[in-house]
């Protein structure tokens, strides 16, 4: 059977532009497309070779949503495998974004932020 994988995730954000260069200097990703999308809106799609985040913002003004641990639907994070845990997290403060809580259990290590929009990102690590 051939591999299933996730291709891309779209999510809404509050500046399309600021989050895909946060991605692009936090995780060293490239833009791979952007232009207008539904609704009059603007989309950037921001990723590696085989997977990207589609940065959505509608062009109006948009509500935060409730907590999403406690929102059927709701994205609780995104998480992202690095080679070099410590560098990564060296650039996320140097993004001025804040890690929080750190695990080291079977199979990884890892560190959690949370970024302007309050999107929460896992930083893992595999052994």
């Amino acid at each position: 059977m051939a591999e299933i994988r996730l291709e891309h995730a779209n999510i809404t954000v509050s500046d399309p532009e600021r989050t895909a260069k946060m991605l692009q200097d936090i995780f060293g990703w490239r833009i791979r497309w952007q232009g207008e999308a539904i609704d009059a809106g603007r989309s950037i799609h921001v990723g590696g070779r085989d997977s990207y985040l589609a940065l959505y913002h509608s062009g109006t003004e948009q509500g935060v949503g409730a907590n999403s641990y406690q929102t059927v639907g709701g994205l609780n994070h995104l998480a992202v495998v690095v080679d070099d845990l410590r560098s990564v997290e060296q650039r996320v403060r140097a993004a001025g974004y804040t890690p929080g809580e750190h695990h080291d259990y079977e199979p990884g290590e890892r560190f959690y932020f949370r970024d302007h929009d309050g999107i929460e990102f896992e930083v893992v690590s595999y052994r």
